[in-house]
């Protein structure tokens, strides 16, 4: 963060810790939450309770969305889903969160 004048940081990552984690750097170190040299991104479709969090708190946040022909995107898809480790611990709690939705959506 200390170099921040000569980069840009954006974080792309599903893990919980890390966006807090980085959340924390910028509060530490007086970075204004919607500074435009600090992003965080997670692929469309996963870990949007991570995104539209960081979105409503006032954080710029991207999803990024593969795209080509099935041949070519699959692979990087699958590739992704593989060394994504740290999501596979938050996919219950990313399911409850889903439902929770569905219900609140519905009424009930």
């Amino acid at each position: 963060m200390e170099h921040l004048d000569k980069m840009s940081i954006f974080a792309g990552t599903h893990n919980e810790i890390s966006s807090y984690k980085l959340m924390e750097l910028q509060q530490k170190n007086n970075i204004d939450k919607s500074d435009i040299r600090v992003w965080f991104g997670q692929l469309y479709g996963m870990s949007d309770n991570i995104s539209y969090n960081l979105a409503e708190e006032g954080f710029n946040v991207a999803k990024y969305l593969p795209f080509g022909p099935v041949k070519d995107v699959m692979p990087y898809l699958i590739r992704r889903a593989e060394e994504n480790t740290s999501v596979a611990g938050q996919t219950s709690r990313e399911l409850t969160l889903l439902k929770t939705e569905r219900n609140r959506r519905r009424g009930r």
